[in-house]
């Protein structure tokens, strides 16, 4: 199972918003096959892995990291290529969630093949936490928080310099974490003194480009930021507020820029997973990190410390969050650490969207 979900992984980027799914084919204790969903609207992960183990994935185990489907959608049902194979046992990770795709287990076992789940659900759960959530909560998209910073928590230096606070392997990594989501998100202040180009420049092409998205109670953005210069080429959308004045939401507007102005983030996040929007990932500035915390709109957090002290006087990455008693504080899951170069990600869930078994 632990093979099927880092095969999974490969799909990232190129799947949504169907879920990450990889499959193992066993038979007597050895891999006979193995694949992984590549491409939105082709193969799924278990059609993959039975077309590579061939003749010998009849009697054998295919280990899966979400419930085969069981329905016709861009492909046919995966439970008919299982029971074509001839194979003898199913273990998946977690069942689906989705009410026309799930049931798969129960065809199988109906069919006679031995049917299971459980197995790393957890691991599989936090793998596809923006697909489950999605299914889950249909009022805002999955918002994940990503911020590099020191070992002090500072996200700039006395005088706001944040280029660079983590290193090349980090950026690299944020490059790849971009093309897994629909939208990237960073507030004003951000947007005008870092002049991001928010787009995904890494080793993977994402199928479909994610949406850059400022969040600027003003509308202070500017033609000559490259988010506006750009706008026509790259999809890039303003959350501002009913008290942005007219003249620069006219001027953003004019640009190519889509501009919406809730009454609250709550609101904006709302209109976003209205437009389509399922997944965003926001990578500050600390104002709006904070802002999302403390009102409890932040599902994950991608955490970047670099070995760096930058002490008090330092921008801090979590100003305004709101102080909580120790014995009433929510803990958060850990779900992946691992090292980028020098550097250390930790990254944390808010709780785990399990589905029903």
């Amino acid at each position: 199972m632990r093979r099927a979900l880092d095969l999974a992984r490969r799909g990232w980027g190129r799947v949504a918003p169907n879920p990450l799914v990889g499959a193992v084919v066993q038979r007597d204790g050895a891999v006979v096959g193995e694949g992984f969903h590549e491409e939105y609207g082709g193969p799924h992960a278990e059609v993959n892995a039975l077309a590579r183990a061939g003749e010998a994935a009849r009697g054998a185990t295919l280990i899966v990291t979400l419930e085969p489907c069981a329905h016709h959608g861009q492909t046919p049902p995966c439970t008919d290529a299982i029971l074509a194979a001839g194979v003898r046992r199913v273990v998946a990770a977690i069942r689906d969630p989705d009410p026309q795709a799930r049931g798969g287990l129960d065809v199988l076992r109906r069919r006679g093949v031995a049917a299971e789940h459980g197995l790393l659900g957890k691991e599989a759960a936090a793998l596809n936490a923006p697909f489950l959530f999605a299914r889950e909560q249909r009022m805002r998209p999955f918002v994940a928080l990503k911020l590099a910073t020191s070992i002090d928590g500072r996200i700039a230096d006395l005088g706001g310099r944040s280029q660079w606070v983590s290193g090349p392997d980090a950026r690299d990594y944020t490059h790849w974490l971009r093309a897994g989501f629909d939208a990237i998100a960073v507030g004003g202040t951000t947007a005008l003194r870092d002049n991001p180009q928010l787009t995904v420049r890494g080793a993977i092409v994402p199928r479909k480009p994610p949406v850059r998205i400022v969040f600027d109670r003003r509308a202070m953005l500017n033609t000559g930021v490259t988010l506006v210069r750009t706008a026509r080429e790259v999809p890039t959308w303003v959350v501002s507020s009913p008290q942005a004045p007219e003249t620069s939401v006219s001027l953003l507007e004019r640009a190519g820029v889509r501009v919406s102005r809730p009454e609250t983030l709550g609101a904006g996040l709302a209109q976003l997973r209205e437009a389509g929007i399922h997944s965003v990932l926001c990578e500050g500035g600390g104002a709006l990190g904070a802002k999302l915390l403390a009102e409890g709109l932040v599902d994950r957090l991608y955490w970047i410390q670099a070995p760096v002290w930058l002490g008090e006087g330092g921008v801090p990455a979590f100003p305004g969050v709101p102080e909580t008693p120790l014995d009433q504080a929510p803990r958060w899951i850990a779900v992946e650490r691992q090292a980028l170069g020098p550097d250390t990600l930790l990254v944390l869930d808010r709780r785990l969207c399990l589905p029903a078994s």
